[in-house]
């Protein structure tokens, strides 16, 4: 037997079967188990959505990997261009007027994670991390397609804007005012992905020769 099991269920917060009943971790399930909760609570410091995506995963992955369909499904990040840097890209984001957006896209096509590394103003510190994985449906849900799944944690940014002096003058708003919207604004995104790609996917417009996005080749 492990010996360092006995320190790790002597552990506060720590329940294993070992230190902790099935009745006793019934009671706690069904506290920790409410009718209602309060938006703060579900995502005060977390923002996740998911959703199915009758498209294949490959597909998907490819899609999101293409820093330009941002400009599709994205509502208001605009006009990617490189930055000058490794795999460094600069845009604009609509919801903050003249507001530049720098992003790196980080893949992995054998896990099929699409990570965002953004920023509001500047591209040195690229603090706005979007997380993003593709699963195939088959494995998860039986079924064809993927699922989609997307988070982003609260950085202490997202509270109080780091470099005042990038900002463009005149601008009111910081992108972390918006962190209360972030699961509807995400969602309407996601929902715009889904829409594209099931579209694409239904027409074929993965194949023969047609560019990446609608808006033209990468």
């Amino acid at each position: 037997m492990n010996p360092h099991l006995n320190v790790i269920d002597g552990l506060p917060g720590v329940h294993r079967i070992e230190n902790c009943s099935k009745d006793k971790m019934t009671s706690l399930a069904m506290e920790m188990t409410h009718a209602v909760y309060g938006h703060d609570e579900v995502y005060g410091q977390y923002c996740p959505i998911q959703d199915y995506i009758n498209c294949p995963a490959e597909k998907a992955f490819e899609y999101l990997a293409d820093i330009h369909t941002l400009g599709e499904w994205t509502y208001s990040t605009r006009d990617f261009e490189p930055a000058g840097e490794d795999g460094l890209y600069v845009g604009m984001d609509r919801l903050g007027s003249a507001t530049k957006i720098y992003v790196r896209v980080l893949a992995n096509r054998q896990a099929m994670t699409v990570d965002y590394h953004c920023a509001w103003d500047q591209g040195k510190h690229l603090w706005m991390i979007y997380l993003m994985r593709v699963v195939p449906a088959e494995l998860v849900l039986g079924k064809p397609g993927c699922v989609v799944t997307w988070t982003n944690c609260r950085h202490p940014n997202y509270d109080c804007n780091p470099y005042p002096e990038t900002a463009p003058v005149g601008r009111k708003v910081w992108v972390g005012d918006m962190w209360p919207f972030f699961y509807a604004g995400h969602k309407i995104e996601l929902d715009n992905l889904k829409h594209i790609l099931e579209y694409r996917h239904a027409n074929n417009c993965f194949s023969n020769g047609l560019p990446t996005t609608m808006g033209g080749s990468r």
